[in-house]
């Protein structure tokens, strides 16, 4: 039987987060989450296609033991990793830096590679490696591939890529804009051609990724040419707990004025700042229940948070020169009405404009939003990054397999 199944692992420094998807037609066959790995009151959830979850609470150690205890509920609907149908194991892996452009097939020289990148992204890459190295245990004769939150970036051109900076300093210590959400913004962008009925090489997108990070992109045909995340995911918008973009001098007078250290300041800026710092809450619902009975801390939140937005609209109109649509994806993109609504207010010199009706409907499935007569189409477009990792791992390896 062809191997045509790909497991789709995500390791964070606590959690694991899988599916398991069949490439012949793109279904889940079982997708779950392992979380507060490392304590004794680890939870792990597993759902098989058709429903019915099953969830276990207790210790589970360290990331081999939850890819164990993954593998455990995995063969109890039939669909253990030691099935010759599983083709690939996809990796998500946040950062990827300029060396790796695409998805790539894992050996001891990639591993390093990542291994090297950890100071640009040390929160994420040492937990992505942990699951690399525990899956490649468990099955040291599947081929697994990491797919690079940033690789969908690297297409920037130099001069959305660099800061204006010494050129020397930036270079020895790789200080430039990587960008993140890759994989959303590559599957989001090329959905949104396919919902124009178009291709995506003639098709200008600008992409919302809006969730608790945020980020977004200018596609030109298929191709990113700008991004608002940087070095890290820092840069760019008001986030759930993140400040976005920020003059770099507050990080020195909060040293010099405010006496903080250098990790106050990080824990500051990427744990306490964005709309939780601004107003206490960084769930996108409680604060419009706070805007709509009259909490003025929370309207200026928000409206923070949509001033930075439209800013942002603004500059990828202005880069993209036609914008053919605009995608909002991820959990606030796709849910919060109010934010879609608000981003594009005013703009109807643009184009811009959402039909309220429209707006309104709650749907799981691609569909515009702006009237039927708008120059540039407004959508709504949930993403599927797990998918996009399945499929450029199926597309690097599935035909070895088979």
């Amino acid at each position: 039987m062809s191997a045509t199944r790909v497991l789709v692992l995500n390791s964070g420094s606590s959690s694991v987060k899988y599916q398991l998807l069949d490439m012949r037609d793109s279904s889940r066959l079982a997708m779950g989450l392992v979380e507060r790995i490392g304590e004794q009151s680890s939870r792990l959830k597993h759902t098989p296609q058709g429903g019915g979850s099953r969830e276990w609470t207790g210790p589970i150690a360290d990331h081999d033991a939850a890819l164990k205890a993954v593998a455990e509920e995995l063969a109890k609907d039939g669909l253990g990793l030691d099935s010759p149908e599983l083709a690939a194991i996809g990796h998500r892996v946040v950062h990827g830096g300029k060396t790796f452009t695409e998805p790539t097939v894992i050996d001891e020289a990639v591993l390093a590679e990542i291994e090297r990148l950890i100071p640009v992204a040390p929160l994420h890459n040492p937990a992505n490696l942990t699951g690399i190295r525990t899956a490649r245990a468990l099955r040291p004769d599947l081929p697994q591939v990491a797919v690079f939150d940033t690789a969908f970036h690297t297409t920037m051109p130099e001069s959305a890529a660099r800061y204006a900076i010494d050129v020397e300093t930036a270079d020895a210590h790789r200080v430039r804009r990587y960008g993140f959400h890759g994989t959303s913004h590559a599957y989001v962008s090329r959905a949104t051609a396919k919902l124009l009925g178009k291709a995506p090489e003639d098709v200008n997108v600008i992409v919302l990724h809006l969730g608790n990070g945020a980020s977004a992109s200018a596609v030109r045909a298929g191709r990113c040419v700008d991004t608002s995340m940087g070095l890290t995911p820092l840069e760019g918008l008001v986030m759930g707990t993140r400040s976005g973009d920020m003059d770099p001098a507050v990080i020195f007078h909060l040293m010099r004025v405010g006496k903080m250290s250098t990790d106050e300041i990080d824990t500051l800026l990427n744990k306490k700042s964005g709309l939780i710092g601004l107003c206490g809450d960084n769930d996108m619902r409680e604060i419009r229940r706070r805007v709509d009975e009259g909490d003025e801390q929370a309207k200026l939140a928000f409206d923070i948070y949509i001033h930075r937005l439209k800013k942002y609209i603004g500059a990828y109109y202005a880069v993209l020169g036609q914008v053919d649509a605009i995608a909002f994806t991820a959990g606030v993109g796709e849910n919060a009405a109010p934010v879609r609504e608000a981003a594009v207010a005013g703009l109807e010199p643009l184009g811009l404009a959402v039909d309220d009706a429209l707006n309104a409907v709650r749907s799981d499935e691609p569909r515009l939003i702006s009237p039927a007569d708008a120059r540039v189409a407004v959508a709504v477009v949930p993403t599927d990054e797990e998918l996009e990792i399945a499929t450029q791992t199926y597309a690097l390896v599935g035909e070895e397999s088979n």
